[in-house]
This record gives C-alpha cells, sequence and structure tokens, in this order.
C-alpha cells in the first residue's frame, strides 16, 4: 500500500514538474508565510517583557508596530502562496483530465463494453475535482504546518528545553494515530468515491433511457434502485467521516492534554522565576503553533489520502493499453487502390470469446465497386464493419487494403478513407453545422449547405428555428428518425471517402425521401467502393454483387438475379421483403 502511495505521488509530482517556476514560487511564499507566523511569538515576548512587565508605553508602542507589520507581511505572503498553490492545482487537475480524455479516445472499443461510461466520467469530473481541491488547498495547509510545524519546534528547544520535552513526548503519540487512521482513510476513501461513480452511472443511464423507462411505467422502481445506489455511497461516506472524526478527536485531545500539562510546569517557573512571563507567553504562542500544525496535518491527511485514491483511479485510466496501435513503421493507405481483401478471417468480440462471430471468411470487393452483405440478424454483417474500422483486429487471418494489411497502416489514417452512415445515426449535442462538418471540419459552409443538399436534409434544416445553427440537443433528440439519418448522410458526402459503409442508411426514410436520398447515395457511390447492409429489394438490386451471410460465413455470391436462383436463403429472404413491401404501407415522414 505504502509503495503505491509513493507511485502514484510520483506520477502527480511529473505534472507537477511542468510549472517548476510556480512551484519555486509557491515554495518561497510558504517558507516565507510559515517564517513570519513564527516571528510573531518573537512580538509576544516584546510585548509582554517588555511593555506589560517593564510598564514602558515607548516599548509597548514599538511591540505592538512589530507585531501589526508581521501581520501585514503575513497577509501579503499568504495572498501570493493561496494564488500560487491556487493556480497549480487548477493547471495540474485540467492537466490531467485532459491527459485522461486524450487517452481514452486511443482506447479500443471493447474496453468501453466491458466498462461503464458513467463511471470514466466520474473519474474524469469527480476525481479530478477532488485533486483540484487538495493540490490547490489541503496540500498547501498540510506544507505550511509542517513548516511551521518545524520552525516551532525549533524555537520552543530555543526558548525552553525544560518545556519543550513536554511536547516532544508528545508528537509520536500524536503522529501513531495520524499513520495508524491515514492509512484506514485511505482505503475507505477508494471505497467511497467508488460509491458516488455508481450514483453517477446508474442515473445517467436511467436518464439517457427517460423514454423507455417511462413508457414502462418503470419510475417508482427506478426512484427506489437509486435510492439504494444512493444510500450505498452515503454508508461508504459515513465510514469514512467516522474515521476522520476519530482522528481529529483523538489528535484534538492529545495535544490539548500536552498543553495542559506544559503550561502547569512553565507556571510553576514562572512563579519560581526560573523563566519569564515573556518566555512563557512566546512558549505558550509557539505551542499553540506546533500544536495547531499538527492538528492541521491529522485533518488534511485524510484529505490527502482521498486525493491519492482519486489519483489512482486517474492513473489506473492512464495506464489501460489500447489493443489497437499503430505500427512501428506505417503505410501510407491514401495513395493505395481502395480494393478489400478478407482472407481466411475469423473473429470473437472480447466479451464472448466463446462464440465466433466470424470463421475463416474469405472475400474480395473491386476498388470502385459496391457489395451488399444480406442474411439473417447475427450472421457478422455488422462485424465486417467493425473488423474493416479497426476496431477490432481478427483473431485469425487478416483484411488487406490496397494488398497491404490494415494492421500496417495507422488507425487515423485508415479511418480518413472510410465513411459509415450506421443503421442508427449518432449525432452531438450542437448545430446542424456543426454535426454535418463533423465529417470534414475544414469544410466552408456553402460545402456543408451543397451535402444537406444531396442528402435531401437542406429543406427541413431551413425551416428549423436558427436553420444551419439550430442546436440538436444531446444525441439530435430534437430531430426525427428520417432527419437524423439525412444529417448523418450529409456528413458522410461531407467527408467524400474513397470507401462508403452503409449500414441500412435509408432504413428511417419515408418512401420519398428514400427515393431522393437514393439518387444522392447512387450519385455518391459512383468510382467508390461501398460496402451496403441492407434489406431493402432497391438498395439490394443495385449492388454490383451480393453477399449471403450465415454462421460468420459467406453462404453464396453473385447478383440478385443469380442469388435467386443458386441460394435458397436469399429466395427466402427476398421473398419475406415482399411479402413484407405488399402488406405494409410506407410511412411518411412528418416533418419531411
Amino acid at each position: 500500500m505504502k509503495n503505491n502511495t509513493y507511485t502514484v505521488l510520483s506520477k502527480l509530482a511529473v505534472f507537477l514538474s511542468h510549472y517548476k517556476a510556480t512551484l519555486v514560487g509557491a515554495g518561497l511564499a510558504l517558507m516565507f508565510t510559515a517564517g513570519v507566523t513564527l516571528a510573531m511569538g518573537q512580538g509576544v515576548k516584546l510585548l509582554i517583557d517588555d511593555g506589560f512587565v517593564a510598564g514602558s508605553p515607548d516599548k509597548l508602542n514599538g511591540a505592538a508596530i512589530f507585531i501589526i507589520g508581521v501581520a501585514v507581511l503575513m497577509s501579503i505572503g499568504t495572498y501570493i502562496r493561496f494564488y500560487l498553490v491556487s493556480w497549480l492545482g487548477e493547471r495540474v487537475s485540467a492537466d490531467i483530465r485532459q491527459a485522461v480524455f486524450d487517452h481514452l479516445l486511443t482506447l479500443h472499443p471493447s474496453y468501453f463494453e466491458e466498462n461503464r461510461s458513467g463511471e470514466i466520467m466520474s473519474r474524469l469530473t469527480t476525481d479530478t475535482t477532488l485533486l483540484e481541491t487538495v493540490i490547490g488547498s489541503s496540500a498547501s495547509m498540510a506544507l505550511r504546518s509542517l513548516l511551521t510545524f518545524i520552525g516551532g519546534m525549533i524555537l520552543l528547544l530555543v526558548t525552553n528545553l525544560k518545556l519543550s520535552a513536554f511536547v516532544l513526548a508528545g508528537v509520536p503519540v500524536v503522529l501513531l494515530p495520524i499513520m495508524l487512521f491515514g492509512r484506514r482513510v485511505r482505503n475507505l476513501s477508494r471505497q467511497s468515491q467508488e460509491s458516488i461513480a455508481g450514483v453517477g452511472s446508474y442515473a445517467g443511464e436511467i436518464i439517457q433511457q427517460i423514454k423507455t423507462v417511462q413508457s414502462y411505467t418503470q419510475e417508482d422502481n427506478e426512484k427506489r434502485a437509486f435510492n439504494a445506489h444512493v444510500e450505498g455511497a452515503f454508508a461508504a461516506a459515513k465510514r469514512r467521516i467516522r474515521q476522520r472524526a476519530l482522528l481529529i478527536a483523538v489528535v484534538i485531545s492529545l495535544i490539548f492534554s500536552a498543553i495542559a500539562a506544559m503550561l502547569w510546569v512553565g507556571g510553576n517557573d514562572v512563579i519560581s522565576g526560573a523563566m519569564s512571563a515573556g518566555e512563557l507567553g512566546a512558549f505558550v504562542f509557539y505551542a499553540i503553533i506546533v500544536a495547531g500544525s499538527v492538528a492541521t496535518i491529522s485533518e488534511v491527511i485524510g484529505d490527502v489520502q482521498r486525493a491519492v485514491g482519486a489519483a489512482e483511479r486517474l492513473f489506473e485510466l492512464l495506464s489501460i493499453k489500447s489493443l489497437i496501435v499503430a505500427p512501428g513503421k506505417p503505410q501510407p493507405a491514401a495513395p493505395l487502390e481502395a480494393a478489400i481483401h478478407f482472407d481466411q478471417v475469423s473473429f470473437c468480440y472480447p466479451s464472448r470469446p466463446d462464440e465466433a462471430a466470424l470463421s475463416e471468411l474469405t472475400l474480395d470487393i473491386p476498388a470502385g465497386r459496391s457489395l451488399a452483405l444480406v442474411g439473417p440478424s447475427g450472421a457478422g454483417k455488422s462485424t465486417l464493419f467493425e473488423l474493416l474500422q479497426r476496431f477490432y483486429d481478427p483473431s485469425a487471418g487478416k483484411i488487406l487494403l490496397g494488398g497491404q494489411d490494415l494492421r500496417s497502416f495507422t488507425p487515423q489514417d485508415l479511418r480518413e478513407q472510410l465513411a459509415v452512415v450506421a443503421q442508427t445515426p449518432t449525432l452531438f449535442s450542437g448545430s446542424v453545422l456543426h454535426n454535418i462538418r463533423y465529417g470534414n471540419p475544414n469544410a466552408s459552409e456553402a460545402e456543408v449547405i451543397e451535402a444537406a443538399k444531396a442528402a435531401n436534409a437542406h429543406d427541413f434544416i431551413e425551416r428549423l428555428p436558427e436553420g444551419y445553427q439550430s442546436d440538436l440537443g444531446e444525441q439530435g433528440v430534437r430531430l426525427s428518425g428520417g432527419q437524423k439519418q439525412r444529417v448523418a448522410i450529409a456528413r458522410a458526402i461531407l467527408k467524400n471517402p474513397r470507401i462508403l459503409l452503409l449500414d441500412e442508411a435509408t432504413s428511417a426514410l419515408d418512401a420519398e425521401s428514400e427515393f431522393r436520398v437514393q439518387q444522392a447515395l447512387d450519385n455518391l457511390m459512383q468510382g467508390r467502393t461501398t460496402i451496403i447492409i441492407a434489406h431493402r429489394l432497391a438498395t439490394i438490386r443495385n449492388a454490383d454483387q451480393i453477399a449471403v451471410m450465415q454462421d460468420g460465413n459467406i453462404a453464396a455470391l453473385g447478383t440478385h438475379n443469380e442469388l435467386l436462383d443458386s441460394s435458397p436463403l436469399y429466395k427466402r429472404l427476398s421473398e419475406l421483403q415482399f411479402q413484407e413491401n405488399k402488406t405494409t404501407q410506407p410511412s411518411m415522414d412528418k416533418t419531411a
């Protein structure tokens, strides 16, 4: 555990080391304020011996002026210290938050399948906020208290060696519970943070699926379930607070018991003339400074332990290695022919290692040609898209682009050659312009509008309250399904890729919009390698080839007419589609 703490602190030190000048400035300000605080004790001694006891108004005035001067210097030093240390806390926390987010963007998708997004978000927000508070406030208090403790102890020894023995005897007695309780506080702090993360994760999931919750009238059940999470987090927090409160109570009782004993001995020495009242006053001042420093350290150590736990959770994220990595010497993908070849590809999803999604699949897609994938659910159609984008690597076999293994390119270079239109389009919070321009951030507004027109989206966008500047809300909630689909198609058109991946790209459109968008897609597909997952006959008939997939492999390959004769599975799927088209009236897009 101790080694783990040192590891976390050493990683924190790396982030702090980027701001050496600020660290030095904060350190000097800390030492200055600690020194000035300790100098106040000499002011107390002068005030008592030269002012009160000697009965000299001039010396009393001088002592008062000295104390005021020290107070002014203390306030200036405190301002500088507080600003620099708070700045460091904010800056380092922001750097860690950015580093974690940047690293998350490079991780393989399967990591996010195995870990809840709410838990990750809690680390990115709650843990970094805690870290910011501790670095910017608690750590500063702890360092200042440590300096005043050391300086106070030295001055205690200088002022009166006999009384210092009482203080020194009490130090190990006070430090022992700090060490014992501190370790427990750290473990409980981590548990508390994880409980809070669970609360946030659960709440985020329910809010995201609020329509389903209300549709199934599960509000009361979800309230009870959320209450259980909240109470669990509260119970963890109570355990942590109980340990911290006990630590503080023990330290305070020990400290003031030692001070009482010291005052008793010192009072007798003043009465007997062994020491002056000013010396006792200065000694009491330093003793209170030392006691206050120990009390502050004992209180702050709980925050520091919490920060170590929070930092540990953040550095765990930073230490995760992505399963999808760029090669040492990557090949450029852009000059290669956009021909795709699957060579004996087998694949199992990490979450289902015993269930093959693809099994020794071999498939050729010539450059500039289109291939439609059909087959029952679970046949492996979407898995081909996942592997082509290198969200996963094959368990066996290889996938070639222009004769080169996909693993010879950087993931970014490979994905720049592709554009995907998914069955369920993904939109971001922000304007229509931002969402379409996601396909090409450097595109002009005129180019965005042209892409929207090609996707049959321009007319409904113009009718939105602020046109292309209209905010779509979280996940595009303010658009209908068909409108979302057309915005996603416009994004793909704007990217102008060499390879198109269309996953039921027209499934959410009404008959008229589908016809128009299909025309746009037909134009877009010209000269581009295109793979289409589709069940609609119009899309399938336009493809150069159709691959019938079953159980993770290619059951049949050919044109529409060829497969009607050679593939019973394709014939059955076609007949089912035909019957469905006959019995189902096309739904009209209410806002088309």
